[in-house]
């Protein structure tokens, strides 16, 4: 027995260890605490050994569970391989429902984690971004709609779209940083900048998933109020020369000729349409077709150089739908069947 001068001058205290972990005073002082319920010393510890009291109370709490855990990431590999193979199917044969039910997943899930779990900074923007977003799919949904809205909707999906890249950008870069070390040079804490590089990283690819989701499903809507695109068979209207399939306002300058706001683009189909709109359309909106006739765009001749990152994040974000939308309902399938089989 030793005694223990820290906790209990009078006792004799008792040894406690944990298989495969080396023994030390303040691990033996707080596993004692633990085995013994001690909670008013539990009480007085400082911040950091209260985090590592609850880092020892997971080991024991686990302890001799090793062949349950290798039980529990088979039950988890199995369930996210059907999972997956079942919204593989589903996407190729009702592709339309997928992604409408993957956009409210998107759009909620993170929302309800995130509030169950008080973290309160991205409630906040959560609901500043769907307050916004829920104003402008409004006026893109009405009939008739007005002649600036095309516009006004493509821009805050188009900033909303740049901002997310740069968001993303930024996060990616703190995170390279951390890992050669840089944030000791500037006398900054390393696990600190990594937090924040997660969270730009975070924010960045969650609304800009949402953000390309939503811009579809306005592009889509404002199109057809206007009346020459239909997501199926032939426009309603006649394309007039020199009117944007997009928005239907005049184009203010011929092709070829540098404008004061905007210039205007001709597709390899031949028809012309506002810079902005068909930006908006083509990054924005995911389309890749002509609006009015429905040829492919050829991207490398609409895009150009600095604006290439914008198309590769929209490419590079669409597998994390599946994440934000499945996984956490995949997660909870899986704790379900864990307690159902009495797996700790």
């Amino acid at each position: 027995m030793m005694a223990d001068p820290g906790i209990n001058d009078h006792h004799d205290v008792k040894i406690y260890s944990l298989p495969g972990r080396k023994f030390n005073d303040i691990d033996n002082k707080l596993l004692r605490i633990i085995h013994e319920n001690l909670t008013q010393e539990e009480a007085a510890l400082a911040p950091d050994m209260r985090a590592r009291l609850n880092h020892l109370r997971l080991h024991v709490q686990h302890e001799g569970h090793d062949s349950m855990h290798a039980e529990m990431v088979l039950v988890l590999f199995i369930v996210t391989l059907i999972a997956h193979v079942a919204l593989v199917i589903w996407k190729k044969t009702h592709f339309k429902t997928y992604q409408q039910v993957s956009m409210v997943g998107v759009w909620l899930a993170p929302f309800i984690v995130c509030l169950n779990l008080q973290w309160w900074v991205f409630v906040f923007w959560w609901l500043v971004f769907t307050c916004i977003t829920g104003l402008v799919m409004r006026s893109a949904m009405q009939r008739p709609l007005q002649p600036t809205t095309p516009r006004q909707v493509y821009k805050w999906f188009l900033a909303v779209h740049k901002l997310c890249t740069f968001l993303s950008v930024t996060g990616y870069a703190l995170v390279m940083m951390t890992v050669m070390g840089l944030p000791a040079l500037f006398r900054l804490s390393p696990i600190t900048m990594f937090d924040y590089s997660l969270m730009f990283l975070f924010y960045g690819i969650y609304f800009g998933v949402l953000g390309r989701d939503l811009a579809e499903v306005c592009a889509d809507k404002m199109a057809a109020h206007i009346g020459y695109y239909k997501p199926e068979g032939m426009p309603t209207r006649t394309l007039e020369h020199g009117i944007c399939a997009i928005c239907g306002n005049p184009q203010l300058v011929p092709e070829g000729e540098e404008g004061v706001i905007e210039d205007t683009l001709r597709l390899n189909c031949g028809h012309t349409f506002h810079e902005f709109c068909i930006r908006g359309w083509c990054i924005v909106g995911k389309k890749h077709t002509c609006p009015y006739c429905k040829e492919k765009v050829d991207m490398n001749r609409m895009v150009n150089y600095w604006e290439k990152p914008h198309v590769f994040f929209g490419q590079m974000v669409d597998w994390v739908r599946l994440m934000l939308a499945w996984q956490p309902l995949i997660i909870v399938l899986v704790q379900n069947i864990n307690r159902w089989l009495d797996l700790k």
